[in-house]
């Protein structure tokens, strides 16, 4: 685990970099980071109301009296099944309540939930247990029609650290597992402490990188980094106890869990729902049978929801705020998303490594259509630099760098990441291609290792994705770069179209009609029927470079 001071701030652990004194010190005295830790806010919530909903799961409903009660009652079991402070413990839940409860069972207990997904498999899961050298695995008997027992128990024969299975669900006689309800057991022994309290400045959890090449990078969190980002993304969304969060994508998700998500709603008091499904015929339901005021999906969805509302079956009054993040929204569907849901769209843009952004819910029609959002604390620093690593003006393109008070200074367990991923002075290296506004509002562009390089002509794919998503037969679109014998490369488009696929004519000509110049419009276009997803619900452009490099010019 390492060592913390007096304040609770990390000194140094070998396991990950925590923030210079001077740095830390700047933050508590702002403060943007508190003495508290996540473990003890179903107490402190239920003690101010008792009796308010906390947490909605199906037709199961916990007030934060009823919330602090199972959370307790978990924090003995788990202490009895011999688990303790520093112990990293892989959670593979998918939404349910079982999520929430044994998360902050864990926080109390002072152990390390890492954040698996649940489309996550052996190759993933076994790359946290090595690195992790978890001691524990929570996951579900069968989700989404895969069954994670053989999963478990393979992954315990091979890594001897991992000693206890908790399954939600039904164990299938396997010897060795737990079930989770025998862990909800009233009658536990009292804990009897183990050391030292759990400190703010503890690693409170382990969340995974979102990027789509390798294995996962692990991304350390601290309880008073990780509460801060939830906080002031909440007092941006303006959430208070009469805010109603629907958790649509999955909760183990970044942007799910605080941006400002559950740990934002709940620690403002409010109520957390959870969807089984991000499906737009269930989130609507739930929207309105819960009376849910803000939600968070990602790109993806936007058109499949916009097409279910538009029959106007679904009672969505309620419903204040739709955050739409995790990738760059085109200026066209975010257009119409206020006129169909008639709610206010948030754009957010953020990574699990820290830097959130957000627009306000007052800023102009304009500016959350077409931007990102600016980051929601004032202490964020934030750079656009060029290729030469010098700061570009106000309106150019280059790369975004940032550190700040919940941004990471090093990933959990690969010092050799240091030089490539940050700078000196410790500023983390997004990979992001940005332009900024004399505002602050950051305008995604694209990724710098997804341009394409079509004879020496630099496409910005995701320039030209946004474009391409205005096309009335087109429902989702990604553009990736194939090996081509004169060019080096050429362009693919992806497309998901309902109806009939336009071909690369049409395209060029719908392309250069907006403005676009002839060498961006693509040189390929492939139909799918279902663009393929990582984990984290981004497009898989791996997946699709790829099949892109197999199709050999018949795409």
């Amino acid at each position: 685990m390492g060592t913390t001071s007096v304040h609770g701030a990390p000194a140094g652990t070998p396991d990950w970099p925590g923030w210079p004194p001077e740095a830390a010190q700047r933050y508590r005295d702002a403060g943007h980071w508190r003495d508290e830790v996540f473990g003890d806010l179903p107490a402190r919530q239920a003690a101010a109301r008792p009796q308010a909903v906390a947490l909605v799961d199906g037709d199961r409903r916990w007030t934060y009296s009823a919330l602090e009660a199972d959370v307790e009652v978990l924090h003995r079991s788990l202490h009895r099944l011999g688990l303790r402070r520093g112990d990293r413990v892989i959670v593979q839940l998918p939404n349910r309540a079982e999520f929430v409860l044994l998360w902050f069972a864990l926080q109390r207990l002072g152990a390390v939930p890492v954040h698996a997904l649940p489309g996550h498999r052996r190759h993933e899961i076994a790359h946290l247990a090595r690195i992790t050298e978890a001691v524990a695995y929570a996951i579900p008997d069968r989700h989404a029609r895969f069954d994670y027992r053989p999963l478990a128990a393979d992954l315990g024969a091979d890594h001897p650290s991992l000693r206890h299975t908790i399954v939600v669900g039904d164990t299938g006689g396997r010897t060795g597992f737990v079930p989770y309800e025998t862990l909800l057991d009233p009658q536990a022994p009292a804990v009897t402490p183990p050391g030292p309290p759990v400190a703010p400045g503890d690693l409170a959890l382990l969340l995974l990188s979102g990027g789509t090449t390798g294995t996962p990078k692990l991304i350390p969190r601290t309880h008073q980094d990780y509460a801060y980002n939830a906080r002031a993304a909440a007092e941006v969304c303006r959430l208070d106890a009469d805010s109603v969060y629907l958790a649509v994508l999955p909760v183990a998700f970044n942007f799910t869990m605080s941006c400002p998500g559950i740990l934002g709603t709940l620690q403002a008091g409010g109520t957390v729902v959870l969807s089984p499904s991000p499906s737009p015929g269930t989130a609507l339901e739930l929207i309105e049978r819960e009376k849910v005021t803000i939600t968070a999906i990602n790109p993806p969805l936007v058109p499949y929801w916009l097409r279910e509302s538009e029959d106007g079956r679904r009672d969505l009054s309620s419903l204040a705020v739709l955050q739409v993040g995790a990738a760059r929204l085109a200026d066209d569907l975010a257009r119409r998303i206020e006129p169909t849901l008639g709610c206010r769209l948030q754009q957010v843009f953020g990574m699990a490594e820290g830097l959130l952004n957000l627009t306000a819910l007052d800023d102009p029609g304009e500016i959350v259509c077409s931007t990102q959002g600016r980051p929601v604390s004032p202490a964020d620093e934030v750079l656009v630099v060029g290729r030469d690593g010098t700061a570009v003006p106000d309106g150019h393109v280059g790369e975004l760098l940032t550190r700040g008070p919940y941004t990471l200074r090093g990933y959990y367990r690969s010092p050799e990441l240091a030089r490539t991923h940050f700078t000196e002075d410790g500023f983390y290296r997004t990979g992001d291609l940005v332009r900024r506004l004399p505002t602050g509002h950051l305008s995604v562009v694209g990724r710098v290792k997804e341009q394409i390089n079509r004879g020496g002509e630099k496409i910005d794919a995701t320039e030209v994705e946004e474009h391409l998503l205005a096309h009335p037969g087109i429902d989702s679109a990604a553009l990736v770069a194939a090996p081509d014998p004169e060019l080096g490369e050429c362009s693919v488009a992806f497309v998901v179209c309902a109806g009939p696929v336009p071909g690369t004519r049409e395209l060029a000509s719908f392309l250069r009609e907006r403005g676009l110049a002839a060498y961006k419009a693509p040189d390929r276009v492939a139909a799918i029927g279902r663009m393929p997803l990582t984990p984290v619900g981004k497009t898989d452009k791996n997946a699709l470079r790829e099949r892109a490099r197999r199709a050999d010019g018949r795409a």
